[in-house]
């Protein structure tokens, strides 16, 4: 379909189910929670059942957080890296998130985990999709803070060219419904200037 409403107008056509939203918020607005969550939960690299790691760093605030080493993904109510239950998600960012989803169409939507992706210029995501999660009713929320990235959206299928999506500051993609286990992959972040040093990635779900 192409999307055309007061959040975002475009001639590239989405799939049923994917909104972006634009400008919704900011790197600087979001800054002391993150750094907050972040002291608690350091960032690292996890590991992945192939034996190597991923050049994004990761965290997660929230009754679960997302996780990965040789034996797979999952989620994990303590962080193995603390032992300690993670921080919880920032009272903002819930209601923020659920005001989003509503307004892309999925309405009650409350996250219980917040997945923290910090992107250093060269860092990239691989082809996923999130299928981890115990209820596919529920959307995913997609913040995007900092650095601008692309955003490829692939669908049913892993391989293709897929739409890209330009992301900057504040954008927020919002996917559920018929696109909700759709695979997806974010190009390598360009190293940017000024105050902008990285790309920040927050990613609402409901694991439980």
């Amino acid at each position: 379909m192409t999307v055309q409403n007061e959040f975002f107008m475009t001639a590239t056509p989405l799939p049923e189910g994917v909104v972006l939203l634009r400008s919704r918020t900011s790197l600087a607005s979001c800054r002391a929670a993150i750094e907050s969550v972040t002291q608690a939960a350091p960032y690292r690299h996890w590991q992945i059942p192939g034996g190597g790691v991923m050049s994004v760093e990761s965290t997660n605030a929230g009754d679960v957080g997302w996780c990965s080493d040789r034996s797979g993904y999952r989620y994990a109510t303590l962080d193995p890296l603390t032992g300690r239950a993670w921080p919880p998600i920032p009272a903002a960012w819930l209601e923020q998130a659920g005001r989003w989803a509503s307004e892309a169409g999925y309405a009650d939507f409350r996250a219980d985990c917040c997945l923290v992706n910090r992107y250093l210029p060269g860092a990239r995501m691989g082809t996923h999709r999130d299928a981890d999660e115990a209820d596919f009713s529920q959307p995913i929320v997609s913040v995007s803070l900092g650095l601008p990235a692309t955003f490829v959206w692939l669908g049913a299928e892993r391989q293709g060219r897929g739409v890209p999506l330009h992301l900057e500051d504040g954008d927020v993609l919002v996917f559920g419904g018929p696109a909700r286990r759709g695979y997806h992959r974010v190009r390598p972040v360009r190293a940017g200037s000024g105050a902008l040093q990285h790309r920040i990635n927050l990613t609402f779900r409901r694991a439980r």
